[in-house]
């Protein structure tokens, strides 16, 4: 049983597997609260403020920068994405368990901004599984999966920084070494 206090991180590199053990995670514990977050950019048809994103304009989301308003936040591809701060510590302050998946950037902001969270890094068993999963999904140009493995080495060297390590080699062995991790 880990000792925290109701934050929990969960990164990784690219082709982790990160995205499918949360979404296991949430469908078996639904007490879980998966943290909304807050972006400047469009939304795309069929999304839902508050649902799938809270959309910001660039003004609003500055302001938020500079009153602390983000447990993490981050520039990409001309837009900015963050954890909102009050959001997470509304539900954890009526017990709820927040769940954030995250980039390795943004896990460490939040490591500064809420120490007391409980950080979970989710590795491949080998880096040769790494790209071979990245590989299968057929997504990416040649560019993209060398851009994503380059990253990966950096993130994996970063492994170490974190309270805990899931070895994702089996989905459901990994799932429940989260759950053991996490519970309260």
């Amino acid at each position: 049983m880990t000792n925290y206090n109701g934050l929990i991180v969960i990164t990784g590199p690219s082709g982790v597997g990160k995205g499918t053990l949360v979404k296991k995670l949430l469908l078996e514990n639904p007490e879980i609260w998966l943290s909304i977050s807050a972006t400047t950019r469009t939304p795309r048809e069929g999304e839902i403020n508050g649902k799938d994103y809270f959309f910001l304009n660039k003004k609003e989301f500055i302001d938020l920068v500079d009153k602390e308003g983000f447990l993490e936040w981050a520039e990409f591809a001309g837009n900015f994405y963050g954890t909102p701060r009050a959001q997470a510590q509304e539900k954890i302050s009526v017990g709820k368990k927040v769940l954030l998946e995250i980039e390795l950037d943004g896990a460490r902001q939040v490591r500064k901004t809420f120490p007391e969270g409980f950080q979970i890094f989710i590795a491949p068993p080998s880096f040769e599984e790494l790209e071979k999963r990245i590989r299968t999904r057929g997504t990416d140009s040649e560019l993209a999966i060398q851009s994503r493995l380059n990253r990966a080495k950096e993130e994996l060297l970063a492994k170490n920084e974190f309270d805990a390590i899931v070895i994702n080699d089996q989905l459901d062995i990994a799932l429940l070494e989260i759950k053991k991790l996490i519970k309260s």
